[in-house]
């Protein structure tokens, strides 16, 4: 589908059944849109329609610059439209959590209900108060010389509980070249661009403006104060709760059928609500 600026944008849609609430599933930082296969079939086999988006510059979307967040919820509010329609339960992982709120406060028309998978409390300037700190800390590893069956090799050996979707959905985050290595589908200097924009994001500002039921899915692990984060965010939310997960950052991906059931449960207290 084609945004409103040109920009074309891949989508996975599954389908569901009547009545049910649609979900948009929104990739972190450097991802894409097959992390959420194993939660997308969850999601159908419950009734409920998905469409998982590749952002804009990741997976198999255009190569683009624009990751502000408006211009980031212009894109979803394209996708929504071209696809499931609205309103959605808006669910996003790690940075995408912060996009999917920042797409509640700027589209409640859109939004019925968020769900952050380890993300949408993020706030990079709060654990890295100086720029150049978070610029170094965070830059992404180079994959640089490796071939697809090493790079395989290294996921496997580090994700080794993940099932095979899960796996997978980590090598589509990088494509082969010519000389038979891989890089990154998101270059070095639109991953550091996207970084900048989060350490500028306020989530505690934007949760005020949120007033559709929020679910935070948080992971153990991670950066350090991460409890304290999560409470001052749900905080300041509206109609905002938590569940803790033992798992890895990318919990959708892991634990597939755990964060579907976590969503189908949501959907229904969403829809019981009459949001």
């Amino acid at each position: 589908m084609r945004t409103e600026d040109g920009v074309t944008l891949r989508a996975l849609a599954r389908p569901g059944r009547a009545g049910c609430l649609p979900f948009l599933l929104v990739h972190g930082l450097a991802s894409n849109a097959r992390l959420w296969d194993g939660v997308g079939d969850g999601l159908a086999a419950a009734g409920h329609p998905s469409v998982a988006v590749d952002q804009r510059g990741h997976g198999e979307s255009d190569k683009v610059d624009g990751f502000d967040f408006a211009t980031l919820c212009g894109d979803l509010a394209a996708v929504i439209a071209a696809t499931v329609g609205g309103p959605v339960i808006a669910a996003g992982q790690s940075w995408g959590g912060n996009v999917v709120l920042e797409l509640a406060a700027r589209r409640p028309d859109l939004v019925a209900g968020v769900v952050c998978v380890d993300g949408g409390f993020i706030k990079v300037a709060e654990a890295f108060p100086e720029w150049e700190t978070a610029q170094r800390t965070l830059a992404p590893p180079s994959v640089a010389g490796m071939t697809r069956d090493q790079l395989a090799s290294v996921i496997r050996d580090g994700l080794a509980d993940f099932p095979e979707t899960g796996i997978a959905a980590q090598l589509a985050n990088f494509e082969d070249l010519p000389d038979g290595t891989v890089r990154a589908r998101l270059s070095r200097d639109r991953h550091m661009t996207i970084l900048r924009f989060l350490w500028e994001h306020d989530p505690d500002a934007l949760a005020d403006r949120v007033t559709q039921p929020v679910l935070v899915i948080a992971t153990e692990g991670g950066m350090p104060g991460k409890d304290g984060r999560v409470a001052t965010f749900t905080g300041r939310l509206t109609r905002g709760s938590a569940v803790w997960m033992d798992a890895h950052h990318d919990v959708h991906a892991q634990h597939p059928e755990a964060v579907a059931q976590l969503l189908v449960e949501f959907a229904g207290s969403v829809a019981g609500a009459g949001t």
